[in-house]
């Protein structure tokens, strides 16, 4: 149950003052011998704890799905892969798995989506971690405008969707390369602009830190700069803009 679920039931009085006690006197983590899981991020964030899948064991990685979707009801992997998607797959009918963006997700059904932020993308080689981002910030509840392959090398196709980018709470600008598409974005909107630099080019792009340069040091404003190939955290930042901004959880 979410808190104000636990709040508006002992209000109704169909949840005792004893029970609500012991759900919040609850330890705020559980110790699986292998990791803590953070039973009470989402009570702290607003977000449950996301699973990193990469490098974990198969059976670790199956027991922190089961813990987490048995308190929450949902559960995001990140940078899953295959095998991993598998063993999730063979317990959970309900597992989503996208190969391109590599998360593992079992979601609530039926849940709203507010606001809106765009990802942009400059090629199709991005779309990995463009994904990444796009799906991270639906999961948290926000709604998503794709726009890809927009690069600076055909800036005609941005333009063509300058309205739709403008009218986002908050845009993800996805480039490799020489990771320019940050800076003229940033130069077009009212809104926050997170760029994040992939590995995406030649060799002088040094798997994408000449990339992250070009974004650290726009001359555009209202640009912050994410680590290279971050779409999570790319994700996770712009839906938490766009939820404050719907919530008028702002402060002059």
């Amino acid at each position: 149950m979410e808190v104000h679920e636990i709040l508006a039931a002992v209000k109704l009085g169909t949840v005792t003052v004893e029970e609500a006690e012991a759900y919040f006197r609850r330890k705020p983590f559980e110790d699986l011998g292998f990791g803590k899981v953070d039973g009470h991020r989402k009570l702290r964030t607003g977000a449950a704890e996301v699973v990193w899948c990469e490098g974990k064991a198969d059976e670790h990685l199956l027991r922190l799905f089961e813990h987490i979707y048995a308190e929450e009801g949902e559960v995001f992997g990140t940078r899953a892969t295959q095998h991993q998607a598998d063993i999730i797959q063979a317990c959970y009918k309900n597992v989503e798995y996208d190969s391109l963006s590599r998360i593992l997700k079992i979601e609530k059904e039926g849940k709203q989506h507010k606001g809106m932020v765009c990802v942009c993308t400059a090629g199709t080689a991005d779309l990995p971690v463009a994904e990444e981002a796009a799906q991270t910030a639906e999961f948290l509840g926000s709604r998503v405008l794709r726009v890809y392959d927009v690069g600076v090398s055909g800036l005609h196709r941005l333009l063509a969707r300058l309205e739709e980018i403008q009218d986002a709470n908050c845009i993800v600008a996805v480039a490799g390369m020489e990771g320019a598409l940050a800076s003229v974005i940033g130069g077009l909107v009212s809104k926050p602009v997170l760029a994040v630099p992939t590995s995406v080019g030649y060799g002088a792009n040094m798997h994408g830190l000449s990339a992250l340069l070009t974004m650290l040091n726009s001359c555009a404003n209202g640009i912050a700069t994410l680590n290279i190939d971050n779409g999570f955290g790319a994700g996770y930042m712009a839906s938490q803009i766009n939820l404050a901004i719907c919530k008028g959880d702002t402060h002059e």
